[in-house]
């Protein structure tokens, strides 16, 4: 059954890619009670505002009031919820100029996610 619109942020994934499963269960790791990972397989996407082109292409997160943000601000967001060191990181990613930088890594590595540890052929994007 579809999971809808979280009570509180969520880091949604491709659950079909060996790597960006891994990657999620290492963020799911270091996050605080309250936040959820879950691969977009399982979930609701229209209650989201999202379709399956948008979570096969990268991972989003969805904040407590249902923004979304995409590719490397997803991961920025994930990593500032993770608190700690990982706060300032997170921050890193969303401000210009290591912004452009962490869009630009992130497309790098989707579109080589499956050439990566973990990777499989299962993982190349379209």
């Amino acid at each position: 059954m579809p999971v809808a619109a979280p009570n509180g942020p969520m880091l949604i994934f491709d659950g079909d890619c060996s790597f960006c499963t891994t990657s999620a269960m290492w963020i799911e790791h270091r996050l605080p009670s309250g936040a959820r990972v879950e691969p977009w397989q399982r979930l609701d996407l229209d209650a989201f505002g999202l379709t399956e082109a948008d979570v096969t292409t990268a991972a989003y997160w969805v904040d407590e009031r249902g923004r979304t943000y995409r590719g490397h601000r997803s991961i920025g967001k994930a990593l500032m919820a993770a608190g700690g060191g990982w706060k300032p990181v997170g921050a890193l990613v969303l401000i210009p100029p290591f912004s452009w930088l962490a869009a630009l890594l992130y497309v790098v590595v989707a579109k080589n996610r499956h050439r990566l540890p973990g990777g499989t052929p299962a993982c190349k994007l379209g």
